[in-house]
């Protein structure tokens, strides 16, 4: 029998894993605590969560399996933003993939809060013309 924190034994039996609507919260929470500046830079973005990415994704990105994407930007990128909004233009949007990121915290020793953290700094962060290091200052310096 294995014990956790202060002796006392966890109730795994009871835990299921969170739904859609725990891992919009969780990423929301996520989003906030990312320092203000990345923020600022991101504008209005959607985060919406699914349990897949839709076949056009898969088809799009040549995916070999639902499970090798964790997370997407949909959007128009800071580099790629007109001055003059366009009529009809869709808002930049992240979308984090329920099953396939809970497939990866299964198989490694990291939160899940990080992990969607990790994955809306890069989602976002890819698209708004961010290196990689700048992306891990982000996560690193988060408040």
């Amino acid at each position: 029998m294995k014990f956790f924190g202060g002796g006392a034994k966890f109730d795994w039996k009871n835990l299921k894993a969170p739904e859609l609507d725990d891992f919009e919260a969780i990423a929301a929470d996520a989003y906030a605590a990312l320092p203000a500046d990345f923020r600022a830079l991101t504008g209005e973005i959607e985060i919406r969560v699914a349990d897949f990415p839709d076949e056009d994704v898969v088809k799009e990105m040549e995916l070999e399996s639902d499970f090798d994407i964790l997370g997407l930007f949909s959007g128009t990128g800071l580099a790629h933003d007109a001055a003059v909004p366009e009529t009809g233009r869709f808002p930049n949007r992240v979308w984090l993939y329920r099953r396939p990121i809970l497939d990866y915290w299964a198989e490694h020793e990291e939160t899940l809060g990080d992990i969607i953290s990790h994955v809306l700094v890069h989602e976002i962060g890819h698209h708004f013309g961010l290196s990689d290091d700048d992306m891990y200052g982000i996560e690193d310096n988060e408040p």
